[in-house]
């Protein structure tokens, strides 16, 4: 297969970690005959240095003219970065608020999977872990309170910032579906996560969700408060499969999800659209603190980009290598720095290794 890759490297960690994930992506070329050819694309803080934007049109239409797009993150030190000077619309994570509504990405999938060889490095006690967890959660990705109208002006002398929280019956009815899809090839079992005691636009949503519920009898649903959610994610994870939510919620709950496996450096993520086209990526940030020192973890980057292949190429078998890899690294005891173990924990049988030698012992064992 000849698959056309958009590259959205990015800042920070970014190049790091994207230059480990195509190490192995061209491993499984290699291996069971398929082409990945790659166009770099300007997004972030790189781009605003190179081009003034965050994202100029001409990436936008490369990152369409791709199958799918691998990035890395984007953005900087908030404090301390000339880019967080800019006005808002002018910073990095504009420009991927901007990729997200111009390649229509509504859908945001981030799995959170607790692997056995890292129960160690779950926060949470041996009794609440129990035989580990594997949930999905399903975030909708451009509607809500980060792409509603905002505003900052002074009322009566007294400066006030407003910003518009706002979903239609559309945008709801297909994310829920889209869940509800994602159930099916799962264990069949969807939370849906809302503030419907309190938002106009939650009330919205659990009626939504509640009708399209009736065209998967096979799937049990359930609705849940946001707040619930979160204390339901760290006093028992396991009873999650897919949590269904929005934007802002969404956001907030996949990166507690992630804590909770051990290392938000574990973590990937897809953004899909109504065709085959993604948009992949690891769930943690740029971490500009460790950048360029050659220790970043990969392995979210890397799981991404079996996601790619598992959703935007229909190469399961593909995919499940570089996961079955994953885990055999994992298993013979190699970590990174995020991911050793803690003070006083047994270090006996693990290897720490930077992101280069992570990326090959992975690439080694697909």
């Amino acid at each position: 297969m000849e698959c056309q890759i958009g590259v959205i490297a990015g800042d920070g960690i970014g190049p790091e970690i994207v230059t480990e994930a195509r190490k192995v992506l061209d491993r499984v070329g290699s291996k069971y005959g398929h082409s990945f050819h790659y166009t770099d694309i300007l997004m972030g803080g790189c781009s605003i240095d190179a081009t003034g934007v965050p994202l100029t049109d001409e990436a936008i239409a490369a990152a369409k003219a791709s199958d799918a797009v691998l990035m890395g993150s984007i953005g900087g030190n908030t404090s301390t970065s000339p880019w967080y000077k800019l006005p808002p619309d002018k910073r990095p994570e504009a420009g991927l608020l901007k990729l997200r509504k111009s390649l229509n990405l509504f859908a945001n999938l981030r799995p959170a999977y607790l692997y056995e060889e890292l129960k160690a490095a779950c926060p949470l006690r041996d009794d609440i872990i129990g035989s580990g967890f594997d949930m999905m959660i399903m975030r909708e990705l451009t509607g809500g309170l980060y792409f509603g109208e905002r505003k900052t002006e002074t009322v009566d002398g007294v400066v006030t910032a407003t910003d518009t929280l706002t979903y239609s019956e559309t945008e709801i009815r297909r994310i829920a579906k889209r869940g509800f899809d994602i159930a099916m090839k799962r264990r069949k079992k969807v939370t849906s996560v809302d503030k419907a005691n309190v938002l106009d636009s939650s009330r919205l949503w659990r009626k939504i969700v509640e009708e399209v519920a009736k065209d998967y009898p096979e799937v049990t649903y359930e609705h849940m408060l946001v707040d619930n959610c979160a204390m339901q994610l760290v006093k028992d994870p396991k009873q999650f499969d897919v949590i269904l939510t929005e934007n802002m919620f969404g956001d907030i709950l996949s990166d507690e999800a992630s804590m909770v496996t051990g290392s938000i450096g574990m973590l990937s993520s897809a953004s899909l659209n109504d065709t085959k086209f993604g948009l992949y990526e690891p769930s943690g940030g740029s971490a500009p603190d460790i950048a360029g020192k050659g220790i970043a973890n990969p392995i979210a980057t890397i799981l991404s980009a079996a996601m790619m292949l598992r959703y935007s190429f229909d190469l399961d078998k593909e995919a499940d290598a570089i996961e079955s890899a994953v885990k055999q690294v994992l298993k013979e005891g190699y970590r990174t720095i995020d991911i050793m173990p803690q003070a006083g924990e047994s270090t006996e049988g693990i290897t720490k290794v930077g992101t280069a030698r992570m990326g090959d012992l992975i690439a080694e064992r697909v």
